[in-house]
């Protein structure tokens, strides 16, 4: 039960097309794994566990692959609030930080090192947090467990590979 609602989760978290035209490519832990080849792109997915205070909507976590942009492990989070714009977004997992760039609701590395950086820390982490600071001066905490993460990354890695040589 609790992955068919993980999978219901996920696919409404990431809400550029319609849940049809996903693939699910497996359920590890609290990760899905998911493939769209409409667009196409991969992507490995988690809800954030536990927030800090009210959330103004889910908050998630992302490593994407679009094959046609050459684009591979991309990070993106979605904040559960809205932050200051004055407030950086970090991620900390294992002891280490990294600053991302971000929006009002939204982050992402700064670039393909950064990305690099931050699978490689989730593999050998156990949990992970996105922190910054919401536009009431609340800090905004959103913390995800990473057990599962490092395969639905690689099943996302290897579904968008099928959808290269499909191209």
């Amino acid at each position: 039960m609790r992955a068919l609602a993980i999978l219901i989760a996920c696919s409404i978290a990431a809400i550029s097309l319609p849940v049809a035209a996903r693939d699910s490519l497996g359920i590890f832990n609290s990760w899905g794994a998911f493939r769209d080849p409409a667009v196409p792109r991969c992507y490995a997915i988690a809800e954030s566990e536990e927030i800090t205070g009210k959330a103004e909507r889910k908050s998630y976590v992302s490593v994407g692959f679009w094959p046609k942009r050459n684009i591979r492990a991309q990070i993106h989070v979605r904040l559960s609030r809205d932050r200051s714009s004055n407030s950086r977004v970090i991620v900390g997992i294992g002891g280490r930080r990294f600053q991302l760039t971000a929006n009002r609701s939204d982050g992402w590395s700064q670039d393909k090192r950064m990305d690099a950086a931050i699978i490689a820390a989730l593999r050998s982490a156990n949990s992970m947090t996105i922190e910054s600071t919401g536009r009431d001066g609340r800090p905004i905490v959103d913390a995800y467990l990473l057990r599962g993460a490092a395969t639905a990354i690689d099943a996302a890695s290897l579904g968008c590979s099928r959808l290269r040589s499909e191209s």
